[in-house]
């Protein structure tokens, strides 16, 4: 306890937080949700009204799935999405809280669809050097060039 960072987070839920935070304020410890006696919430409080959220949201078939079944896997989300995003690790686990061993260890098989921007950045990287030496002797025209 006692530790905190910043998290970067996505306007549509700052457009939501925003009224709350006008409305109840922070608790004394800058929480912005709080129990009754404005303390930490009890974690069966907030897994009750995740479910009820879950029932909600998803079809019976979802709901009935590991789909998203602990408020837990919320930050595994969050943090997927950032990989996949292509946020550099370093970051991605700097916001997270971990190393990035631990980051890479724990979330490597959820980065997915990135051979595709990789190998593009890695001819970007290529043709930006080979555009600059086709300024050079031997660029396009000459008639020793292969």
């Amino acid at each position: 306890m006692g530790e905190w960072r910043q998290v970067p987070i996505a306007p549509p839920l700052t457009r939501i937080l925003r009224p709350h935070l006008d409305k109840f304020c922070t608790g004394p410890d800058g929480r912005v949700f709080s129990g009754i006696h404005r303390g930490e919430l009890a974690s069966i409080t907030y897994r009750r009204a995740w479910d009820k959220a879950r029932r909600a949201a998803l079809t019976p078939t979802e709901y009935a799935s590991p789909l998203s079944r602990r408020v837990y896997h919320l930050r595994h989300a969050c943090v997927s999405t950032w990989l996949n995003g292509g946020v550099p690790p370093t970051q991605v686990a700097e916001w997270a809280g971990h190393s990035v061993a631990v980051l890479l260890k724990v979330y490597a098989k959820c980065i997915d669809g990135q051979d595709q921007i990789a190998k593009r950045r890695i001819e970007d990287a290529l043709r930006e050097t080979g555009d600059a030496e086709a300024t050079g002797p031997g660029a396009a025209g000459d008639s020793d060039r292969a």
